[in-house]
């Protein structure tokens, strides 16, 4: 299985010079090949008998040329060019495919990073050895035993960090979950998320509570001059407090998910539409500002890894509006109220909790009949919660960031 752990490197100066120098390289590469598969497309468009653009014909291509128009690109790793153009090829076949958009250029201090192959650098401890660097130290050691894959370094504001994928056997690093039953849990704006426990967790918002210094900062940013040294230093210090308001709330999600996977067995939780749910221009920036689909993705991949289940609930499934003492539904519930009234048994219910319990009915009654990201025929919710997943689903996720927890990673 590939996990991959980030790492935060120390690097000096001169070696974070190189670093910045080799994802330079890195993006002038991927911009290149993207103008150069645009331009042989169009011709091949036009002319037939010409061949069409491929991502090995453009590194040899990149190859021929680089020693004599681009001589400053030998003095950083092969691999940040030839990766670069690697990763382009993987963007055409996504976007090919229907998964995502059409390949973009990417600029500069605009996610800047660079990979290396397994054979290009060596893990020692607390210190990684980066070809025509050497040695850069890094904060911690590397978690897991396996065989390496590869490296990716990347920028984040000020501070560089390091992504080290390794082919471990198996999972038995994590305890299994302590088996408490199962559980419902209602996200919302207010708090976080609401247990069926009753517990409420409240949500840091730090885009909300930082949102005054953030500003001061935007119009500092957009007073200066372009092309000047104070520019860069607003605009550094812009990007570091963009950085921290990330890293609060990757803090405070990785520390509930874990809690949760830790505790309970089987998690049930609604399949939101956020991308639906943000086009409301009064709550856009709440919504954003709790990272729904993070908590979502990091749920599952926890879940997995410590033999939990996970189950969405279907999108159109009434958890708030239904009565979770004699099942009676409302016709219509505000998203103002926040407690209601049963007209059938009287019950008074808080709309949050409510929904959670409702949740846990849900989890309960899909335990014994599904498996972890598994549709069934007999099951009425299933893991994932997409019309396009199910049986045979590869798991995709995205490297964990601040807390560094064990992720799964894009094979």
């Amino acid at each position: 299985m590939l996990i991959a752990h980030r790492i935060a490197l120390d690097p000096n100066n001169t070696q974070a010079t190189y670093l910045a120098r080799a994802c330079g390289v890195a993006r002038f590469a991927y911009n290149w090949a993207l103008a150069e598969w645009k331009r042989q497309y169009e011709a091949a468009k036009a002319d037939p008998s010409l061949p069409k653009p491929s991502q090995m014909a453009l590194c040899r291509q990149l190859n021929a040329i680089k020693r004599d128009q681009f001589p400053w690109m030998l003095e950083v790793t092969k691999c940040a060019p030839q990766m670069a153009i690697i990763q382009l090829g993987q963007a055409f076949q996504n976007f090919f495919a229907g998964r995502a958009r059409y390949p973009q250029f990417r600029k500069k201090g605009v996610h800047d990073r660079f990979t290396l192959t397994n054979d290009q650098f060596d893990i020692d401890g607390c210190r990684i050895r980066i070809p025509h660097l050497g040695w850069v130290r890094m904060r911690e050691s590397l978690r897991f035993a396996g065989k390496l894959m590869s490296a990716t370094v990347s920028r984040v504001a000020d501070r560089w960090f390091v992504s080290i994928t390794v082919d471990t056997p198996d999972t038995s690093h994590l305890p299994k979950a302590e088996n408490q039953g199962a559980a419902g849990v209602d996200l919302g704006v207010s708090a976080l998320a609401t247990l069926s426990t009753g517990e409420t967790i409240p949500g840091p918002k730090p885009h909300k509570a930082l949102l005054d210094r953030l500003r001061r900062l935007s119009r500092s940013l957009s007073r200066k001059q372009k092309g000047s040294a104070n520019r860069k230093k607003a605009r550094a210090r812009l990007a570091k407090l963009h950085a921290r308001i990330a890293n609060i709330r990757s803090d405070a999600l990785h520390k509930l998910t874990t809690n949760l996977t830790r505790r309970f067995h089987t998690i049930c939780i609604e399949n939101l539409n956020v991308r639906g749910m943000v086009k409301n221009r009064h709550l856009a920036r709440s919504i954003a500002d709790m990272s729904f689909f993070e908590f979502r993705r990091q749920l599952e991949y926890k879940a997995v890894m410590r033999g939990g289940v996970v189950v969405v609930a279907d999108r159109f499934f009434a958890s708030s509006k239904t009565c979770s003492a004699c099942g009676h539904k409302l016709d219509d519930l505000p998203l103002s109220v926040r407690e209601w009234t049963c007209p059938d048994c009287g019950s008074i219910h808080d709309r949050d909790a409510n929904a959670a319990i409702n949740l846990k009915k849900v989890a309960e009654s899909s335990a014994g009949g599904c498996q972890p990201f598994q549709r069934h025929a007999d099951c009425s919710v299933t893991a994932c919660g997409e019309a396009d997943s199910g049986l045979g689903r590869t798991l995709k996720t995205k490297p964990a960031s601040g807390k560094q927890e064990v992720s799964f990673v894009p094979v």
